[in-house]
């Protein structure tokens, strides 16, 4: 199957699930999350700064770095592959998007209600009460391996925690419900640019495949994913999802 199968298969979808992770970002510029460790922050282990133990031990150390993080996505622009994906669900109004990534580069692109299964950057909140932060001010950018004190929350005074899943942490339970809620019923799953190495995220595929859906894959190299994918297209996401929306519905998709 090629794809002008997976074209037709998603010209018919009523249901559709697009589920991304980090090579869909990649072609952003924004570096996946070992690559992520460059110049001064080369020195650390990305796990070491990635558990609550790590936060617990030096707030202001994973603080930094996660800003330091969220400004290098604040200078990324959202790549033709999101906004293809925002062209699908302009097409397939039953579209979820579910993404393993903790950019906002989708909602930029126009998909709106994203399901973050590993949370997001962009949504920070309090370490003790899980109240809500406001995301901080542009120019509280660390440079490289400076430590930055987190804020405090306006609830309870504890510190503020990047809104992310780190090691050692479960999904977030409402977003990973919604996830294999839409695969279960879907009768399509696009996956995107992600390992299937990562669970609990990369049974998300494969509850769409036990429920029926025809599950299409984008990426370039070959994934475990592939045993459950009715079609494989090898390649980039910026280049392959725009063709395929113009192959499913020609010219006018303006993907």
């Amino acid at each position: 199957m090629d794809l002008a199968d997976a074209a037709e298969a998603l010209a018919g979808a009523r249901r559709l699930v697009v589920f991304t992770g980090a090579g869909m970002s990649a072609e952003s510029g924004v570096p996946t999350f070992r690559d992520a460790l460059t110049g001064l922050w080369a020195r650390f282990d990305p796990e070491a700064l990635a558990t609550p133990e790590a936060y617990r031990a030096d707030p202001a150390l994973v603080w930094g770095w996660y800003e330091w993080r969220r400004a290098a996505v604040g200078r990324a622009e959202p790549n033709p592959g999101h906004r293809a994906v925002a062209a699908l669900a302009a097409r397939v109004p039953d579209t979820v998007v579910v993404t393993q990534n903790v950019d906002d580069l989708h909602e930029r692109a126009g998909s709106a209600g994203t399901v973050h299964l590993h949370g997001s950057l962009f949504a920070p909140r309090c370490s003790a009460c899980a109240q809500p932060a406001p995301v901080p001010v542009a120019g509280a950018e660390p440079g490289e391996g400076r430590r930055l004190e987190p804020p405090r929350c306006g609830r309870c005074a504890a510190p503020v925690r990047p809104g992310v899943v780190w090691f050692g942490e479960a999904l977030p339970e409402a977003a990973f419900a919604a996830a294999v809620e839409a695969a279960y019923r879907c009768d399509v799953l696009l996956t995107v640019g992600t390992s299937g190495l990562v669970y609990p995220a990369a049974e998300i595929p494969q509850v769409a495949a036990r429920g029926g859906g025809t599950v299409i894959q984008v990426n370039p190299e070959e994934t475990p994913l592939d045993a459950v994918c009715a079609v494989n297209l090898h390649g980039p996401a910026a280049r392959v999802l725009p063709a395929l929306v113009r192959a499913a519905w020609g010219d006018a998709a303006g993907a």
